[in-house]
């Protein structure tokens, strides 16, 4: 474990080091962009997790989530707790099995310093924005991230001063698929856009 934070510091440096190690980071969902945001965060040092799902994975999952066929009918977030440990035993995760919902958003992820969008469905994308863009916190958002190809038009969009939202704003995935390069670009640049912020603020 001293030869893995040993090469990030090196790479980062040590005061940012100590701030990614600071930051909580939330993550509203466990899904494609969730479970494989969280893999990406946790390779660059980042240790404190509020990790919210309720779902369990099925095979369809298997083709772009960050998960194993013997996980099959397991709860997401106790199969993702697993897989980050391996990568870093001393994770502070706190891993939650329960539905999102505007009731208990804020309460959720009230200690978190960034909140990163992972839902499938608009209509639970536009809650979260809603219920936690006054809140000041920092609000990494997806749309438009399924299909094949162009995934040079996966961009990161300012929209508002705590919100960002990354995708090519169009391809819809209930009409285009959800493949694992789309979606593995989306969560890379939602977690570059995560450490990009947790390191200048």
């Amino acid at each position: 474990m001293d030869a893995f934070v040993k090469n990030i510091i090196k790479k980062v440096g040590k005061d940012n080091f100590r701030k990614i190690q600071d930051a909580r980071i939330g993550l509203a969902g466990a899904g494609g962009l969730g479970s494989n945001c969280a893999c990406n965060l946790v390779r660059v040092g980042f240790k404190r997790f509020t990790i919210v799902d309720f779902d369990i994975i099925e095979p369809a999952n298997l083709d772009r989530q960050f998960y194993f066929i013997d996980q099959i009918g397991m709860n997401k977030v106790d199969s993702l707790k697993t897989n980050l440990l391996r990568i870093n035993p001393f994770l502070e995760l706190k891993m939650i099995n329960k539905k999102i919902e505007n009731t208990n958003i804020k309460e959720l992820f009230n200690d978190c310093d960034v909140i990163v969008e992972c839902f499938d469905r608009a209509e639970y994308k536009s809650m979260l924005v809603s219920e936690l863009i006054h809140s000041g916190k920092l609000i990494i958002a997806a749309s438009g991230l399924g299909g094949i190809g162009s995934s040079d038009n996966i961009k990161v969009h300012k929209i508002k001063k705590n919100l960002i939202i990354i995708g090519d704003l169009k391809s819809d995935i209930d009409r285009t698929p959800a493949l694992s390069p789309r979606v593995n670009v989306a969560a890379a640049k939602q977690a570059d856009v995560v450490l990009e912020f947790v390191i200048n603020r």
